[in-house]
């Protein structure tokens, strides 16, 4: 497989690569914090990129690397004194810093990300401690550089070995160097790792920039409310539940969630084979995703006593059906949690996808019938 079409671990199927993205749509309020900082002349060298997946983090740091690299530092002492300081992280696309990160050429970059495995023709499932030795080498070659910018891909995908080493490089980083972290969950982080970084937080975006974000990316824009709720303003999210159906299989797991606990095994079994094979893993982790939706919906249902707008016909009257209590609610939540990160385990080491979606079902069947007692 030639390097060019090589599978990239930082790119969702069906989109550009952050890296592409001429625009950064709904964070303006972060991008003029990062900008305040770095003209400040005491810019960290750590930066966590924090929210919901999809929402543009990656967008930013490459629009970020971009901005540290083609922007030499100020000069104070000029015949005619400074320059006034930039009022945005726009680099011209014909420059030749954006010329060269666009074709990942740039010898002040260093990109972190899980790696594609030739000899098993796939990406790797985690980032490990070799990719990040490859920061003492960047660091050494790029000495003398007014600026080194390192993208981590994300964070979470770190295992142990590989954190303790991003770790000491955080805690003695070279001058001019500036690593962004991208994490979608910074609780699985190490507490040194994020207390060594400034943090960014990106939230989900409104429904027009979504818009905008998903007609740069070359997407049609949400039709509907199922897509667009489902979404919860992530562009990354629309993109996926278009791809693979995503309302569609909402509409269906609310249909078996309304029929626990007599539950409808014809259609459980339907749903979880459908995680089965090649080309299926999104499907398993979509089927996840979309069911700790419904139950977190349910759960605020209890917990609130506010029916949340319906996403599919019908499903207002099944979360208040399963969940019409703060105590009911609560075991639902907490079952919620325990089997999605139960399921993902096991598809981690190879166990039956379609067995661990199904064993769900029998749980959430399970519960149902104990509450309902």
């Amino acid at each position: 497989m030639a390097d060019d079409i090589l599978p990239e671990s930082d790119r969702l199927d069906g989109a550009p690569h952050p890296r592409d993205a001429a625009q950064l749509f709904g964070h303006s309020a972060q991008e003029a914090e990062f900008l305040a900082v770095a003209t400040s002349g005491r810019l960290p060298h750590g930066w966590l990129l924090t929210g919901p997946k999809g929402v543009g983090k990656a967008t930013f740091a490459w629009r970020a690397a971009r901005y540290l690299l083609a922007t030499p530092p100020a000069q104070h002492d000029s015949l005619f004194g400074a320059p006034p300081p930039p009022t945005s992280l726009d680099v011209d696309r014909d420059h030749p810093v954006a010329h060269r990160i666009a074709a990942l050429s740039e010898p002040g970059l260093f990109l972190l990300r899980r790696p594609w495995q030739e000899k098993e023709k796939r990406l790797a499932t985690q980032l490990t401690v070799d990719e990040v030795r490859g920061l003492k080498g960047f660091f050494h070659m790029s000495a003398g550089s007014h600026a080194r910018v390192v993208i981590v891909d994300s964070a979470d995908e770190m295992n142990a070995s590989a954190a303790n080493a991003l770790l000491k490089e955080l805690e003695e980083p070279p001058e001019g160097a500036v690593l962004f972290l991208i994490s979608h969950r910074p609780s699985v982080l190490l507490p040194t790792i994020r207390s060594r970084c400034r943090t960014l937080r990106f939230d989900a975006l409104g429904d027009a920039d979504l818009a905008s974000a998903l007609a740069q990316a070359g997407a049609e824009p949400p039709e509907g409310a199922a897509l667009a709720a489902l979404a919860q303003g992530s562009v990354g999210a629309a993109i996926t539940l278009a791809e693979q159906g995503g309302p569609q299989l909402y509409s269906q797991l609310i249909h078996v969630l309304g029929t626990l606990p007599a539950m409808d095994r014809q259609l459980a079994l339907k749903l979880a084979d459908a995680t089965v094979g090649k080309g299926n893993e999104a499907r398993f982790d979509l089927t996840l995703n979309l069911l700790d939706t419904a139950l977190s919906r349910a759960a605020r249902f209890g917990a609130t006593g506010q029916t949340p707008p319906e996403i599919v016909p019908g499903e207002a009257a099944i979360l208040r059906r399963l969940a019409p209590s703060l105590a009911q609610a609560r075991e639902w939540a907490n079952l919620a949690q325990s089997l999605t990160a139960r399921a993902r385990r096991g598809k981690a080491v190879n166990l039956d996808p379609a067995a661990l979606v199904f064993d769900i079902f029998l749980d959430l069947d399970r519960m149902a019938a104990r509450l309902a007692a």
